[in-house]
């Protein structure tokens, strides 16, 4: 089965752990052992988020006066390659007999997509509401609470082609277990004459690779992050796991505003959005993917 597999941010660092290399190498150690049945058995895709990674790359550009600070482009090709690298050496140490590449991927966008005008996409660590507010002040930072503290926001635009994609699908086709639009890809803008330009904006992981398994013509596209399934009235007394969803029930589920637009949300669009191309898509958690594609754990999302 062809299948495309989007980590969550926990693969790389969960919560209240620092963004260090260390760590960074210890969770995609365990990563790649849940990944690995998937690698042997199936045609997999494989991306990523990259938000802390690029908001740290972003505050370290920052924190050296005698260099102009680098566009979030640039440190989002950056971080594609840092947590590729990163991944692809610890599925290759799982599995040394199978074939691995990871890809620096640019996503087109609009130049007039309205997220540009309303930041929303949180990158970087966790901030304590004191420093939030000076990183405001003195940065020009927008910033939104979030579990546990402050994030900045950036704008996400709608990813609208994957400029690799052919790239990709040779590879995959080739039996090569493929990484690819880390953090949603690069995004950039296309001239009249089809050149890119760079853009300050992170994509949304998630979104891009639902576009990614529509335009492989993928069977399954798997959605994993820190929470089992998908729940209803989620972290409340009510709380109710929803083992299954129509698109049309998931996007109720987004209309009611039950979801965190930071993260569940994102998933669930881009869940409903693949159900209505034509595939499954499966929210889970890393730990419990096998129980998932068994039906036994996740929520699955259907046309």
């Amino acid at each position: 089965m062809r299948i495309v597999a989007a980590l969550g941010g926990n693969a790389l660092a969960r919560r209240g752990q620092e963004i260090s290399a260390q760590v960074q190498r210890a969770n995609l150690a365990e990563a790649a052992r849940a990944l690995a049945p998937l690698v042997r058995d199936h045609e997999l895709t494989i991306t990523h988020g990259n938000g802390p990674q690029v908001g740290l790359l972003l505050l370290e550009s920052e924190a050296d006066p005698s260099v102009a600070p680098y566009p979030l482009d640039v440190l989002g090709a950056e971080s594609e390659g840092m947590v590729g690298y990163l991944l692809e050496q610890a599925l290759r140490n799982e599995l040394p007999d199978a074939r691995f590449a990871t890809l620096l991927t640019q996503t087109a966008v609009d130049a007039e997509d309205p997220a540009f005008a309303a930041p929303s996409k949180p990158v970087g660590p966790l901030y304590n509401a004191a420093t939030a507010r000076r990183l405001e002040r003195e940065r020009g930072f927008v910033v939104r609470a979030d579990t546990g503290g402050w994030r900045r926001v950036v704008p996400s635009p709608e990813p609208l082609r994957i400029l690799q994609r052919d790239a990709i699908e040779l590879l995959a086709a080739a039996g090569v277990t493929v990484i690819a639009a880390g953090g949603g890809g690069v995004p950039v803008v296309l001239d009249a004459a089809g050149r890119p330009r760079g853009v300050e904006g992170v994509i949304d992981k998630d979104l891009t690779a639902a576009l990614l398994a529509e335009n492989l013509d993928a069977e399954l596209l798997l959605l994993l992050t820190d929470v089992d399934a998908v729940y209803r009235d989620f972290d409340t007394p009510a709380a109710c796991a929803l083992p299954a969803l129509t698109a049309s029930e998931a996007d109720e589920l987004l209309a009611s505003g039950q979801l965190d637009a930071g993260s569940m949300a994102p998933k669930v669009d881009a869940a409903a959005r693949f159900a209505r191309a034509g595939g499954t898509a499966i929210v889970s958690s890393l730990e419990r993917v096998g129980e998932a594609l068994g039906g036994a754990a996740g929520t699955r999302v259907s046309s």
